[in-house]
């Protein structure tokens, strides 16, 4: 027996702290794409700029403690003479500083192609990958959670790209050559001391920045249900009113939104501390230094212009490293959120094509349903070793009570679930043998409940078929009895049918979901309660054109009104997960079982 996989994955706000290593591996690829050598080249050269940028900050000390020394030791009597060497010596620090700015927006140049590439790659790669899960797991996620998710996972992916290029790696870069210079110029306990309190600056952001992403992981958390909160409330809109709960849903979301208040303040006043804590080392760094330049020069050591020259050098090493706090926050926070979108790319999909599974050929259109057993759970079956047979070009009704299996046949059938046993069989073949795309193309679903675009009438219907031209979408809206109804709006097929379709009536969506299958044309049709929504006479005449769809086509309709469905070549009547009657509409009132009773009871509901 086939066990089913859970399809969940950690949300951002689980609590749980993502590796940084394992998450950094992950991205990995994207700082370095493979096959993609033009953005290779981007990178390269957006590194000779990074290393052009830093030569030209680090050359402005030289300078200036040149210009410095050299009017303070020129005599009066040698201005003159002097005069060209520092002009120019003024002209190469201002050009080393100009140098700094083109060279960094060179770096930018080069580089934003390839952040935007690496956004696009996964922002694709994630999207398809959804839409791969399998229904089990569209049943149990929160659509403004896992946008959110999303959303911040692909954006993290450019900034983190960013950082570690032109922030943490020049950085290190910027800090080597200091120690080296400060080393040849000034000896051994500068570099001690620069180095200590480097290392404690860092080690001082980088556990206060630990402390604040608890707090913004928090923030975070409540920010997520704010906005499932908000989601949930809008796509609920008609429910809320049905209910005159827009205080109740109001409540909800004002009990959120402060929620996250009191955690954005938390994470705001942390912030403070980190930055009184990285200004007092730095300051003091730079006391020290200054303290240091000025003993040296009461000795001879040292001039002017080198404590000139350390003052500027560590002010510049500094000012990265001030910014190094904020880069270290955003790091930490990219990995948490890259970490929450590589975590849904993992999720498994339940639903798999076999190895070597072959495009399904559909000649006849038989349906075989062998011994099949499913279960969501092991407490809770939903089908019980049913058999049957849908003859080619017949069609099938399955109906009973609520919560009997009905709708779980049509899904298995779609392969939005696999049975635990049995097995099923289209012209022969088990489905679980070919390709869930080709089986998909071969049925087509006139749901219950039909859910349209926020587009144009147009695009719904085409939607049917990738290629569809103007003409064959009339052809299909004519099809499905429809057309008049379009051609007389304003706008016609461009007519807009709003969110989820509500700007029509049921009827009206469930015939341009029959209009949307027609154009697909597929020789398999799924009747899922396509009318239980509907007023009688809208059923009617809905019900003559699904009968229209339906011929020639082998049909599984899956009904609780009975009088739809007295056409049917064959009736499954299912209770508790089983089959408990089949035959045709007079057979089964022969019999006077469940079937009649049902029959009986829908008769007197008219009267």
């Amino acid at each position: 027996m086939n066990s089913m996989p859970p399809e969940y994955y950690n949300s951002p706000d689980d609590g749980i702290e993502p590796n940084l290593l394992a998450t950094l591996k992950r991205f990995l690829p994207y700082l370095w794409p493979k096959g993609r050598p033009h953005l290779k080249i981007r990178i390269l050269i957006s590194a000779f700029f990074v290393l052009a940028a830093k030569a030209s900050i680090l050359s402005l000390p030289f300078f200036y403690r040149e210009i410095i020394d050299t009017m303070n030791e020129t005599p009066p009597s040698g201005k003159n003479a002097i005069l060209m060497l520092l002009l120019a010596l003024v002209a190469a620090y201002g050009l080393a500083r100009l140098g700094q700015i083109i060279f960094n927006n060179l770096r930018n140049f080069a580089f934003e192609r390839v952040g935007q590439e690496a956004t696009r790659t996964l922002a694709e790669t994630l999207f398809r990958h959804i839409h791969n899960l399998s229904l089990r797991f569209h049943l149990s996620r929160r659509t403004g959670e896992l946008t959110k998710t999303i959303d911040r996972g692909t954006k993290s992916i450019d900034t983190m790209l960013y950082f570690l290029l032109f922030n943490i790696v020049p950085t290190a870069i910027e800090l080597t050559a200091v120690m080296i210079i400060f080393g040849l110029n000034f000896g051994a306990p500068l570099v001690s001391i620069t180095l200590a309190v480097v290392v404690g600056y860092i080690y001082f952001t980088s556990k206060v920045t630990d402390w604040r992403n608890k707090l913004r992981r928090e923030m975070n958390t409540m920010d997520t249900h704010a906005i499932g909160r908000s989601v949930d409330a809008m796509l609920n809109y008609e429910t809320v009113k049905y209910f005159t709960a827009e205080e109740r849903e109001s409540k909800r979301y004002a009990g959120a939104m402060q929620q996250y208040a009191n955690a954005a303040v938390k994470s705001e006043n942390s912030l403070a501390f980190l930055n009184i804590g990285q200004s007092l080392i730095t300051n003091m760094m730079l006391a020290g230094a200054m303290g240091y330049s000025i003993w040296g020069w009461t000795k001879g050591y040292f001039t002017i212009g080198d404590l000139v020259f350390i003052n500027t050098m560590l002010m510049q090493l500094f000012r990265p490293l001030d910014f190094l706090g904020t880069v270290y926050r955003t790091i930490r926070q990219g990995v948490i959120d890259m970490d929450a979108m590589f975590q849904l790319l993992d999720t498994k999909a339940e639903i798999v094509d076999a190895p070597n599974a072959q495009s399904i050929d559909v000649q006849h259109g038989e349906i075989k349903f062998e011994n099949i057993d499913f279960s969501f759970d092991k407490d809770r079956q939903i089908i019980k070793d049913i058999s049957f047979t849908i003859a080619a070009g017949e069609t099938l009704a399955i109906v009973g009570p609520s919560g009997a299996g009905k709708s779980t046949i049509a899904k298995l059938l779609f392969r939005f679930y696999d049975p635990q046993s049995g097995r099923i069989l289209i012209d022969n073949q088990d489905i679980k043998l070919c390709t869930q795309n080709s089986l998909r193309r071969a049925i087509g679903v006139v749901p219950q409940d039909t859910v349209l675009f926020n587009d144009s009438i147009g695009y719904n219907i085409g939607y049917g078929r990738e290629d569809a031209d103007q003409k064959a979408i009339e052809q299909a809206a004519q099809g499905a009895a429809i057309a008049p109804f379009i051609t007389g709006l304003k706008d016609q097929y461009a007519t807009q049918v709003g969110e989820r379709g509500l700007k029509l009536s049921g009827g009206e969506k469930q015939r341009i979901a029959i209009a949307r299958t027609l154009l697909k044309n597929p020789p398999l049709l799924i009747l899922d309660e396509a009318t239980s929504a509907l007023d009688s006479r809208t059923e009617e005449d809905i019900l003559d054109t699904l009968h229209q769809l339906s011929q020639s086509r082998t049909t599984l309709v899956i009904a609780h009104r009975l009088s739809t469905i007295t056409h049917a070549d064959n009736i499954i009547l299912l209770d508790n997960g089983s089959i408990a009657e089949q035959g045709n509409h007079k057979e089964l009132l022969a019999m006077k079982g469940l079937y009649a009773q049902m029959w009986q009871r829908q008769a007197q509901e008219k009267l």
